[in-house]
């Protein structure tokens, strides 16, 4: 856990991969990771815990694949969204985005169960900070 305060614009400056998280520190048994993502995600399930997202720059959209059918969600910048826990779901940013999540300690990028992982997307549990 920081210490310090830290600056989210200067913890994503640095940075350049996309779909790559890095911890900028931990509440609890949480993991608060900031990622730069542009483009397609995957199709993938978290079994057990629910995954927050807040847009700070940017446009997420998030496919959800739900019991009602399929829908997809647009987070403009400042919004957050929370996908339930065993939900698939498949985030994509058509422009380049910023993004804040709160993710238990050790949660898989690519979820529990997923489809194959392109090359653009780290499979990672989040990396410190540099």
């Amino acid at each position: 856990m920081a210490t310090e305060p830290i600056s989210l614009p200067t913890a994503l400056a640095s940075f350049s991969e996309q779909w790559s998280p890095r911890i900028v520190t931990a509440v609890n048994d949480y993991d608060v990771r900031v990622a730069k993502i542009e483009g397609e995600h995957l199709w993938h399930v978290h079994d057990d815990t629910d995954e927050f997202f807040l847009v700070l720059e940017g446009e997420l959209h998030i496919a959800l694949r739900e019991a009602a059918g399929e829908r997809t969600v647009v987070l403009a910048k400042n919004a957050v969204f929370t996908v339930p826990r065993g939900t698939e779901h498949k985030p994509y940013a058509p422009v380049p985005t910023q993004i804040l999540m709160f993710e238990p300690t050790g949660t898989l990028t690519v979820g529990d169960r997923h489809d194959d992982v392109p090359d653009h997307v780290d499979a990672t549990t989040g990396h410190r900070l540099s």
